[in-house]
């Protein structure tokens, strides 16, 4: 990457940071977001520096890229990215798990609606009520049992089923994010025993680890079996939650047909929290 980018980065989140969001003053103001002033005394910098910088005629250390992050107090996606922009690894390192604001709106308002959020790592963080009610996330006590890899190539759901062409998809993607996962956070020691896991238990994931499919669709079809003996065929698709570096999986059935309905009663059955948060040691 080029200094030019990452400045043009460093630009973008100073005038996207509200001043009020760093305790600074918002009245009066005839400029977006913070001064080049501001900035470099939050981050302790001089303004010229910070255009330099912005300008792409200065090259940022590592310890710089943290103190601009800090100052405007970015999310960890976009940290990661700054750091990726300066030709950094992220100072930690670790995958994200804080389920924020954002995601646990999209839970709440859609109880109707089958849904998880998971980390990068794919790690369930929370489910909601609906998700639930389709009965196919059975317990291993395993460690990984709430990890979506780990259960799809190591302790598949006997009530999850898929065509062939709907399960290379969904392989696909799974790895593909793993790899992408592994790639931004190389120091985060429970993704890279994850990997090890992953490659040594199960010859389909290994295989593609080394060789992936391309990914041609970020959805797919799975029949799900309840205890009530009637499945319902949902289409999963896969949806970034930006800022916090997570993702959604939302299942739905095509308006008007006979899964739509069939959703509809299992949804009805559903009891308990709308939200439910979710982990190595289970709901709770």
């Amino acid at each position: 990457m080029t200094s030019r980018e990452f400045g043009a980065a460093v630009r973008r989140l100073r005038e996207a940071t509200p001043p009020g969001s760093v305790e600074l003053p918002s009245a009066g103001r005839r400029v977006r977001g913070l001064r080049r002033e501001e900035l470099g005394d939050l981050a302790g910098l001089s303004a010229d520096y910070v255009r330099r910088l912005e300008q792409g005629r200065s090259h940022p250390s590592a310890g710089v890229v943290d103190a601009i992050a800090r100052a405007v107090r970015a999310p960890r996606a976009e940290y990661e990215r700054l750091a990726a922009l300066a030709g950094y690894a992220a100072a930690d390192g670790l995958v994200p798990s804080e389920l924020g604001p954002g995601a646990t709106r999209m839970l709440e308002r859609f109880p109707d609606t089958p849904m998880f959020v998971a980390d990068a790592a794919m790690n369930l963080l929370a489910v909601n009520r609906a998700f639930l009610a389709l009965e196919h996330w059975e317990r291993t006590g395993e460690e990984w049992e709430w990890n979506v890899v780990w259960r799809t190539f190591c302790s598949p759901f006997a009530a999850f089923q898929q065509s062939p062409a709907d399960a290379t998809d969904h392989q696909s993607v799974l790895v593909a994010r793993l790899k992408d996962a592994r790639l931004r956070y190389p120091r985060d020691t429970a993704l890279v025993a994850l990997v090890d896991v992953l490659r040594s238990s199960s010859r389909l994931f290994d295989a593609l680890w080394r060789d992936p499919r391309p990914v041609t669709a970020y959805e797919s079809s799975a029949t799900f079996l309840r205890s009530d003996g009637e499945p319902v065929t949902l289409v999963g698709n896969l949806l970034a939650i930006p800022g916090d570096d997570l993702g959604a999986l939302v299942l739905t059935a095509a308006p008007g047909t006979a899964d739509a309905v069939r959703l509809a009663e299992v949804v009805d059955t559903a009891t308990g929290p709308t939200v439910v948060r979710v982990g190595r040691s289970g709901p709770g």
